[in-house]
């Protein structure tokens, strides 16, 4: 049983990912779906995956034209956003 529900968040993990790439079949959305609304840690996983990606679109499109390595300050920025929003 611990093995399934690991292969159902790991599958669920890697849907969520992609569907930051590029939408999700009707099916891979309706697997998703009911996942999270079974497992708190995926849900959660969805929660982090949106901020990360919306903190990192923001710092590119704020350095458009510049140099587009992220400093430490840029980091401790984004991890305190994280941090917060998880409270």
């Amino acid at each position: 049983m611990i093995s399934t529900i690991q292969n159902d968040c790991r599958k669920a993990t890697s849907l969520i990912e992609k569907r930051s790439v590029r939408p999700l079949g009707f099916r891979e959305w309706c697997e998703l779906c009911i996942h999270l609304a079974g497992c708190s840690f995926c849900r959660l996983f969805l929660r982090q995956s949106r901020m990360i990606n919306a903190a990192v679109r923001d710092l590119f499109r704020r350095a458009e034209g510049a140099d587009r390595r992220m400093d430490e300050e840029d980091k401790r920025r984004i991890q305190e956003r994280i941090e917060e929003r998880l409270k």
